[in-house]
């Protein structure tokens, strides 16, 4: 079966010059500084002739939440999706900037996106397990095309995906069942299960509630919660109280440039930004 997240199309890289950056404030006292995923530096993408993205900075915290707010077209999904070379699979887009995971550049030249990929795992609007599928094997699809065949290890890795999850004990006996045969909010967990089972670095989640109900989108966020402690995570989101409950960090899109971006509780407290101040009270957007 053919990988399908492997790109095709290649977006070409324009030559830029990063802007100067503030030196960082030096950690308090006694306090660790965090830990950078990304590095983010005069980034900039196209999409053919139209630009979607402006010249954007920002250091993400590892093992951390940050959400993306802004309105429709904002270009917050363009920004995710940046982040594991996603946007490649649309032609002609085309970037500017520096973005380093952990310090790589994942834009030099001989990185494999697909490998950028498995680093940074993405959960989508809408779930999508495979319907032609169990649930096992949806869970460990993308061991099995990384040629993994250890039955033992598969096993273990089922179930600990599943447990990350939150979904074990809801399908442990019923494993060979189509992975459609899930509610909504379960399939949304088995996709999330599935991202994880490949051991990513980075969990990216576009919208991942927006399709379910209060009960499962609780339990959604309930396993956000539970993964920042191992990972990063990076959700877009449309509810401002899903931001407010969810994250450490918000950043505040709009016209495809980074308003704002501080601590959560700043964002929705005492914003600098009166543009971001009117979003988060509702005003626009």
């Amino acid at each position: 079966m053919a990988d399908p997240i492997q790109a095709n199309p290649i977006s070409t890289r324009s030559p830029v010059t990063a802007p100067a950056v503030a030196p960082q404030a030096p950690a308090a006292p006694g306090v660790a500084p965090l830990e950078v995923a990304f590095a983010i530096k005069g980034f900039s993408l196209w999409y053919g002739a139209n630009q979607a993205l402006y010249n954007v900075a920002i250091d993400i915290p590892a093992r951390s939440v940050t959400a993306i707010i802004g309105p429709s077209g904002c270009g917050k999904s363009t920004f995710l999706r940046a982040l594991n070379r996603m946007h490649e699979l649309t032609p002609g887009t085309r970037i500017a900037g520096d973005l380093r995971l952990f310090g790589e550049d994942l834009y030099a030249p001989g990185i494999d996106p697909t490998v950028v990929r498995r680093r940074v795992g993405m959960v989508f609007q809408k779930s999508n397990p495979f319907p032609t599928m169990s649930i096992a094997e949806n869970v460990l699809v993308g061991l099995r095309l990384n040629g993994v065949n250890d039955r033992v290890f598969l096993r273990e890795r089922l179930e600990q995906a599943l447990r990350m999850a939150a979904l074990w004990d809801e399908v442990k006996d019923h494993l060979s069942r189509p992975g459609i045969s899930l509610s909504g909010g379960q399939q949304q967990r088995l996709c999330i299960a599935r991202a994880l089972a490949v051991q990513p670095e980075v969990l990216l989640m576009d919208e991942p509630c927006s399709s379910l109900d209060p009960l499962a989108t609780a339990k959604i966020e309930e396993l956000i919660n539970d993964l920042r402690s191992s990972y990063t995570v990076i959700i877009v989101t449309h509810n401002m109280q899903q931001a407010a409950r969810c994250s450490n960090r918000t950043a505040f899109f709009y016209l495809g440039k980074l308003v704002e971006y501080d601590q959560t509780r700043t964002i929705f407290m005492n914003p600098s930004n009166p543009q971001t101040e009117a979003y988060v009270s509702g005003r626009f957007g």
